[in-house]
């Protein structure tokens, strides 16, 4: 049965399209008086043979478009042809050895080595690729013992966030009998014959839509059954709340931090347990909206990040024995975006107009010296032991390829370590930073990034990315793949949207629960702005955004559906008004608010993707991307949405409104043969529906 049959007038372009009528049913929920409509509630069922049938109808439609375009196959070549180079990790130290990931250019995951010294022969420690027929088991954790005797090694499957940890012994390379299953929001905390992880109960239902409540801590002695494994912590009075829990490189101290945000506080409480004690001490026994996370250990106390009365972030010290804080660094002007600890020092990273800036101090909070970076652009790593003479980092821009750096403590410097054998000549290409007004005026950083000789006449492809949440910042990083992209004149434009931490926690606020709709005109400005400047025009621009991003792309796709030619919203949270009844959606009240609260589900309904399309609306060209194995943002989100745009907008859009709905994949791509199947598609679909070729 068809809903309806849309013949897509681009001239040669043109395509037929037939969506699936998805069936309704009549479910009302109520929400402070006001009754909404949730007519595919059904598809929320993931393990349901009708969402299956659903499924596989919507891709039939999407790739049957999709393998029409005559240029699908020759953009899948050029991408790979870009991605085709060796990529390493920067090394990390641990006895005699130096660790690091190598992908030798299209493997599927990235395999794990090791080698004696900086100049031995490196030998394979595991390599994810042999452990699935299809390459779509990770490996997300590999965590040594002090002594470099054992490491725990955490796989996913199929892109879930679920992770099984596995123990391997480091002088055999192979796996003990341990395993520790249902494993989510961990780390792998060694501390003598075992180690501490965080763990859910197994699930009731949907191992992938089910809510993840009672989050709890381990620990596991080597040579053990899971069963055996004693709790050290919990708080089920308080479900949805995460227990984290790390330990100090002298593993005198195991370290909890305990978040509260499904209760919409957005820092945490921190707790300290002494080795060979048995109860927490709390440094931070009170969970506000402050964040407290704990550098390292030092003389009688720690050194603690915090943003405590210090939006932009600082650094104090906590005496143990006094209970007292005391300053160590400054809250400076520009936000602090972390610091790492090795060789006696301590590195901070600060963003200044959303670039690294690196900073050196000693044990008593002087400052020693910058750290000279290649360019603008981004720097990490800076992390190691305390009797570590150097340290490595990765720096990296948007016509940087990520290098590896090694810095000598003792004389300051940076040479380069490691060189990426990437085909790419940066000089063909430019990226300039400007400043645009929002509605309010606010001015918001942006990087365009396009080849050379690019001219100004508004008829440029032109993707407009962006995300504004959680505190995260998009900062400058190159990617192989937007490089044929570019090469075929477009232009690639990264906007630092409010509700980021680009400039501190007073930026994230200005982007969270009652004050989203900023994020939202300052997508809307950006466009605006490119369009004005003749960088593109309404027809040649397309947006994308990931996750909270394709809440971001959902949202303005309904305010203001003339300004783009073609949407891709990504993995989206597009039901505002139940993220928090799956998995883990409840920890994103703290950024969102919730339905459940009054004067927040005023402001949510009124944003929410799903809720606020237009019936007979004209929609840009959609093509939304979920994946099966998603189970932080379920897909249900992209299917509800897909389907009521369909049913709403399907007849009087002249564009596409279609969903690709990946398999045996999660959040992100599973393997880098799906990402570059997912990365080709976009390309593809872009153009054709702006009526351009691929050369």
């Amino acid at each position: 049965m068809i809903a309806s049959m849309v013949a897509l007038a681009d001239g040669a372009f043109a395509q037929v399209v037939q969506y699936p009528v998805t069936p309704k049913n009549d479910h009302v929920d109520e929400y402070h008086g006001t009754k909404v409509q949730d007519p595919y509630r059904w598809l929320e069922d993931d393990r349901s043979p009708e969402t299956a049938a659903w499924v596989k109808e919507e891709n039939e439609l999407t790739f049957g478009y999709l393998n029409k375009i005559p240029f699908r196959g020759k953009i899948f070549a050029d991408l790979e042809k870009a991605y085709n180079y060796p990529k390493y990790s920067a090394p990390s130290k641990k006895g005699p050895y130096f660790y690091f990931y190598k992908n030798d250019g299209l493997q599927n995951q990235s395999v794990l080595y090791r080698q004696k010294g900086l100049k031995g022969n490196p030998e394979v420690v595991l390599d994810p690729n042999k452990l699935s027929a299809d390459g779509t088991t990770r490996l997300g954790v590999f965590s040594l013992s002090k002594d470099g005797k054992y490491a725990v090694c955490g796989f996913s499957k199929g892109g879930s966030d679920w992770q099984v940890y596995e123990v391997m012994d480091m002088a055999t390379l192979k796996m003990l009998p341990d395993k520790v299953e249902w494993v989510k929001v961990s780390q792998a905390a060694w501390q003598g014959d075992g180690f501490f992880y965080s763990r859910y109960p197994k699930p009731e239902g949907s191992a992938l839509a089910a809510k993840n409540e009672n989050h709890q801590v381990f620990f596991h002695k080597i040579g053990t059954q899971q069963s055996d494994d004693k709790l050290v912590f919990e708080d089920s009075a308080n479900p949805q709340r995460f227990h984290t829990l790390g330990t100090t490189e002298d593993e005198q101290y195991a370290v909890l931090t305990v978040s509260d945000r499904g209760k919409g506080k957005d820092g945490n409480g921190l707790w300290v347990l002494k080795r060979g004690e048995s109860r927490f001490i709390p440094v931070k026994e009170e969970i506000t909206d402050f964040s407290f996370g704990v550098i390292e250990n030092l003389k009688d106390g720690f050194l603690i990040e915090t943003n405590e009365n210090a939006p932009n972030g600082k650094v104090l010290f906590y005496d143990m024995k006094s209970k007292v804080w005391k300053p160590f660094l400054a809250e400076k002007p520009e936000p602090l975006q972390g610091v790492g600890a090795a060789g006696g020092k301590l590195f901070a990273s600060y963003s200044k107009d959303v670039t690294t800036r690196i900073y050196v101090y000693d044990q008593e909070g002087s400052l020693e010296n910058e750290v000279k970076l290649p360019g603008l652009g981004t720097a990490g790593g800076f992390g190691g032991e305390k009797e570590d003479t150097f340290v490595f980092y990765t720096y990296t821009s948007f016509n940087y390829p990520p290098t590896i750096f090694r810095y000598d403590i003792a004389t300051r410097n940076s040479t380069v370590f490691r060189e990426p054998e990437v085909s790419f000549r940066p000089d063909d290409y430019e990226t300039k930073q400007v400043f645009y007004p929002s509605k309010d005026g606010t001015k918001i950083p942006a990087f365009i990034t396009y080849r050379k000789g690019l001219k100004l006449d508004g008829s440029n492809p032109t993707i407009l990315y962006g995300y504004g949440g959680f505190n995260i910042s998009l900062t400058p990083a190159f990617s192989p793949t937007r490089i044929p992209f570019l090469d075929q004149g477009g232009v690639f434009v990264q906007a630092n949207l409010r509700g980021g931490s680009e400039y501190g926690e007073k930026w994230h606020e200005q982007g969270m629960k009652l004050k989203k709709q900023n994020v939202f005109d300052d997508f809307i400005a950006a466009a605006e702005f490119l369009i004005k400047e003749k960088y593109t025009s309404p027809n040649k621009l397309a947006i994308q955004g990931g996750s909270n991003g394709g809440l971001l792309v959902g949202a303005v796709m309904n305010q203001r559906p003339e300004l783009f030619k073609v949407a891709f919203p990504a993995v989206g949270v597009m039901d505002m008004l139940r993220f928090h009844k799956f998995t883990i959606g409840w920890n994103w009240i703290a950024d969102y608010g919730s339905s459940d609260n009054a004067e927040e589900f005023k402001m949510l309904y009124g944003y929410s993707p799903l809720h606020n399309i237009k019936e007979g609306g004209k929609y840009p060209a959609t093509m939304i991307t979920t994946a099966d194995h998603d189970d932080r943002v379920v897909p249900a989100h992209s299917f509800k949405y897909a389907a009521e745009l369909q049913a709403k907008a399907g007849a009087s859009s002249s564009n596409p409104l279609l969903i690709r709905i990946d398999t045996n994949s999660g959040h992100g791509a599973s393997n880098t043969k799906k990402a570059l199947e997912t990365q080709a598609d976009i390309y593809g679909f872009m153009f054709w529906n702006m009526g351009l070729v691929w050369k």
